[in-house]
């Protein structure tokens, strides 16, 4: 990825983050927790995703 280092961090903490997030519902799973909380978590993990996409897209657009 091309981009000035605080853009690189930034996706880079978006998607640490975001495994983070994945690991913890994973964990739910594992443990046989409400399908509705496990739904809810996914959603965040999805967020986080779509974020760090976007964020990688505004650095590409910005550099080009």
């Amino acid at each position: 990825m091309v981009g000035d280092e605080d853009s690189i961090a930034a996706v880079l903490n978006r998607l640490r983050r975001a495994q983070g997030q994945l690991a913890g519902v994973i964990a739910m799973i594992e443990q046989g927790r409400d399908c509705k909380d496990v739904v809810t978590q996914l959603a965040a993990v999805s967020r986080a995703l779509d974020r760090a996409g976007f964020k990688i897209v505004a650095t590409a657009c910005a550099n080009a």
